[in-house]
């Protein structure tokens, strides 16, 4: 591994974006290689559980209540969630972590989904307000959900679950939107400026991987998931804030900042003097090492695509 491994947004990011002098000679000398594309391939290229699967509830089970805990049962994840109905559908137009919620939602809202899902067999509870969970017998026949990340912003039939088990979430998804419409915890919320949390997201099922290996010693990220992942391979993990520019064998987790400007010029630009990868959502990656500057010959980038 490379002393520095930064996660990174797809290249289309940086459309347009000018590249430092420094950074287009270092990226032009580099090894440039392709790679499967999407979020979850970009993350176990560097994570890699055992068996080769990314359980984002399980993981963030983890985080959130332990080992024991986390490994007692199949998990999906049941973000509240903001839907707003529009000409053309329903759009996503929020989820815990951007909601805003808080201890008093959880209860208020806990006790009159629960009994929704306990006449199916699972168990609703909330460990952390923004991240609630169904807890499901292990070998539960669940279809494949997309994530919030994916579908925030987009019509939701676009992103629903499709499939023989299909039809019975769907039938709970219009239970729990009839529940929390009714209940008076959102008239609440309305009238404190907040949006009513009208419906749950279910996505990132699964059980815990039994290991996770990765050649990372320190991963820095805001990520949940990413924290769960690093806790189950018993890496060292902190927050993005706390990236030290002398730490070894760090992956550095940059997915998700909206400034390209700034991780050109506050993040490629001073690792490009590293022995450093840079690992692109869409699955491009750039492999930098300091015997690279003798490639002298190479034309400068200018811009960085596909």
């Amino acid at each position: 591994m490379a002393r520095l491994t930064l996660l990174l947004p797809a290249l289309s990011r940086f459309a347009g974006q000018a590249l430092p002098d420094a950074l287009g000679r270092a990226l032009a000398c580099a090894n440039r290689s392709r790679r499967e594309a999407g979020e979850v391939a970009q993350l176990m290229r560097h994570l890699r559980p055992l068996p080769a699967r990314w359980p984002q509830a399980a993981l963030t089970r983890l985080l959130d209540a332990g080992e024991d805990d986390a490994r007692a049962a199949q998990w999906l994840r049941a973000d509240p969630a903001h839907i707003r109905p529009d000409i053309n559908g329903a759009r996503l137009l929020g989820i815990g972590r951007n909601l805003g919620i808080e201890q008093t939602d959880v209860d208020a809202l806990l006790p009159a989904l629960r009994p929704l899902f306990g006449d199916a067999g699972f168990v609703l509870d909330a460990p952390h307000p923004q991240r609630w969970y169904l807890r499901l017998p292990r070998g539960s026949a669940v279809p494949e959900f997309a994530s919030p990340d994916a579908a925030l912003g987009d019509d939701v039939f676009q992103h629903r679950a499709e499939g023989p088990d299909a039809r019975r979430w769907r039938v709970l998804e219009s239970e729990v939107q009839i529940a929390l419409h009714n209940h008076p915890h959102n008239a609440a919320r309305l009238e404190h400026g907040r949006v009513a949390i009208n419906a749950l997201w279910f996505w990132g099922g699964g059980v815990l991987p039994d290991s996770l290996a990765s050649t990372a010693v320190t991963v820095f990220s805001d990520d949940p998931v990413v924290q769960g992942a690093a806790l189950l391979g018993t890496l060292a993990c902190m927050p993005l804030a706390d990236v030290q520019p002398s730490t070894a064998n760090a992956l550095v987790d940059l997915r998700h900042q909206r400034d390209v400007g700034r991780l050109l010029q506050e993040w490629l630009l001073p690792a490009c003097a590293e022995d450093a990868q840079f690992d692109f959502a869409d699955g491009t990656l750039f492999t930098l090492t300091r015997g690279q500057r003798w490639r002298f010959w190479r034309r400068p980038l200018t811009r960085l695509t596909a």
